[in-house]
C-alpha cells in the first residue's frame, strides 16, 4: 500500500513510528506545509531504508493535492492535518480517485437561533454530502478513525454485535492522569481542537427525539477509570461518536463526555469570554505594518507543541466506551477501554500517549485495507465495519485493549 499522510505534527510524526515497523506498507510519503516537519519526520526513520520521503503540501489546495496523490501514485490519503483541512483534502482524494482516511470530521456550526437546543451544521455533515459521489466511485472514504471517535467507534459495534442483545445508552468516557512538570497549562493535544470540541454546543443523541444540544459542559459526572487513572469529573463535549455511532447502532442514547477537570474548564471559559477561541481574524499591529490574524492561532503559538512534551510528562490516558443494555433478558453494563502509559509510549517509539495513542489506530485500519480484511465504498465510519479484526490487530500492535463489567 502507498499512502500520502498529509500533517507532519505530533499524530503524524506518530503514524510513521508505527507504520515503519509494518510490513504492509510501500511507501508513505510524509507532506507538510513546513518541509522540515516532513523531512525530520522521515530523517527518524533511515533504517527502515526508502520506503519513506518527504514532500512540501498545502493541505487547502485541492489540486495540489490531487496532483501528488497522482504522482505518487497512491493508494489512500491519510488526514493527520487539523479539522480545518478535512474537506479539501477529503475533495482531493475522490477527485484522484483514491481511499481516503481521517481522524477528525468536518467541522460544524452552531444553530444560528438556538445553538443550545438544536443543531446548525453538524460534524461531518460536509462530508456525507458527498457520500453518493464516493459511493459511485467505488473507493473508501473511512471517517474518524483515530481514538476518539475511531476506536470508541469500534468499541461500539463490538458491544452491538457480541455484548448486548438491546442498548439502553452508549457513552465514550475520556480520562487520564497526565501531568507535564514545568508548565501550569500545557494541553496534550492540539489547543486548536480542544477548543472546537470543548466550546461549541455538545450533541447528544436521543433515538425519540433524535440529534440535538446542550450548553458547554453540561450534565457533569464522576466516572471512575480503570488501571489507576481512578474517579474523572466528566463533562459533555462536541464529538463525532455522537454523530458516527447512530447511524449504524441501534441504541437509545448517546453521548461523547470528556475527563477536563475545574481548572482546565475555567482557563476554556476564560479563553472565550476574552474572544481568544475565535477563528475569525483580527487586525493587530506588526513589525512591518498591520497583519490579519486568528486569536485561536495566537493561543495555539504561545502554547507549548503537545508533541514535544513527552519527556515532561507523566501518567496514563484512556479512551473507552460505556454500553448499557441487556444481554439474555439480563442487565448488563461495561467498559471498553485502551490505556496507554507516556512511560511506555515515550520508551518504545518516542511519541508521548495521546498522540501516539490517536495515531496507531488509523495505521491499524490502514493495514486492514490493505490486506482486504476491511473493505467497502463510500462515506464509513468505522461502527460499519467487522470489530474483532480491528481489536485483535490492535492488541498483535502490542497495545491491549480491555473490557471491565460495570456494577
Amino acid at each position: 500500500m502507498r499512502v500520502l499522510l498529509v500533517g507532519a505534527g505530533g499524530v503524524g510524526t506518530a503514524v510513521t513510528r508505527i507504520a515503519a515497523r509494518r510490513d504492509f506498507l510501500t511507501h508513505m510519503v510524509v507532506a507538510d506545509y513546513d518541509l522540515t516537519r516532513a523531512e525530520a519526520a522521515v530523517a527518524a526513520l533511515k533504517e527502515h531504508g526508502d520506503r519513506f520521503s518527504a514532500r512540501r503540501l498545502d493541505a487547502s489546495d485541492e489540486d495540489g493535492v490531487s496532483r501528488l496523490l497522482a504522482e505518487e501514485r497512491c493508494d489512500v490519503l491519510l488526514n493527520a492535518t487539523d479539522p480545518r483541512f478535512v474537506m479539501p483534502l477529503f475533495r482531493a482524494a475522490l477527485a484522484a480517485g483514491t481511499h481516503y482516511l481521517d481522524m477528525a470530521m468536518s467541522l460544524s456550526a452552531p444553530h444560528a437561533e438556538h445553538p443550545y437546543e438544536e443543531c446548525g451544521v453538524k460534524l461531518g455533515d460536509g462530508q456525507f454530502e458527498l457520500a453518493g459521489s464516493w459511493a459511485e466511485s467505488g473507493r473508501l472514504a473511512l471517517v474518524g478513525m483515530g481514538v476518539e471517535p475511531g476506536l470508541s467507534d469500534v468499541f461500539a459495534r463490538y458491544a452491538a454485535d457480541e455484548l448486548f442483545d438491546e442498548i439502553e445508552e452508549i457513552g465514550v468516557r475520556d480520562g487520564a492522569d497526565l501531568t507535564v512538570e514545568g508548565y501550569d497549562f500545557a494541553p496534550s493535544f492540539s489547543i486548536w481542537t480542544t477548543i472546537e470540541e470543548c466550546l461549541n454546543p455538545p450533541v447528544v443523541y436521543e433515538r425519540d427525539r433524535g440529534w440535538f444540544t446542550t450548553a458547554p459542559f453540561s450534565e457533569p459526572e464522576v466516572f471512575d477509570f480503570p488501571e489507576g487513572i481512578g474517579p474523572v469529573e466528566c463533562v459533555n463535549v462536541e464529538h463525532e461518536e455522537v454523530l458516527l455511532i447512530p447511524r449504524w447502532v441501534d441504541a437509545r442514547r448517546v453521548t461523547f463526555k470528556y475527563g477536563l477537570g475545574e481548572d482546565f474548564i475555567a482557563k476554556l471559559r476564560t479563553l472565550h469570554e476574552l474572544g481568544l477561541d475565535s477563528t475569525a481574524e483580527v487586525t493587530v499591529p506588526g513589525a512591518d505594518g498591520p497583519v490579519r490574524v486568528s486569536p485561536r492561532d495566537v493561543v495555539a503559538a504561545c502554547l507549548p507543541d503537545p508533541a514535544t512534551l513527552g519527556d515532561r510528562m507523566t501518567g496514563r490516558t484512556c479512551a473507552g466506551t460505556w454500553v448499557k443494555g441487556t444481554k439474555d433478558g439480563a442487565a448488563r453494563e461495561v467498559y471498553l477501554y485502551h490505556v496507554v502509559d507516556n512511560q511506555w509510549s515515550m520508551r518504545e517509539y518516542g511519541s508521548q500517549a495521546v498522540v501516539w495513542q490517536t495515531a496507531v489506530n488509523p495505521v491499524v485500519a490502514l493495514e486492514l485495507l490493505a490486506t482486504g480484511v476491511w473493505s467497502g465504498r463510500g462515506v464509513l465510519g468505522p461502527e460499519a465495519l467487522p470489530p474483532r479484526p480491528f481489536l485483535d490487530l490492535l492488541t498483535e500492535y502490542g497495545s491491549p485493549w480491555g473490557l471491565r463489567e460495570q456494577g
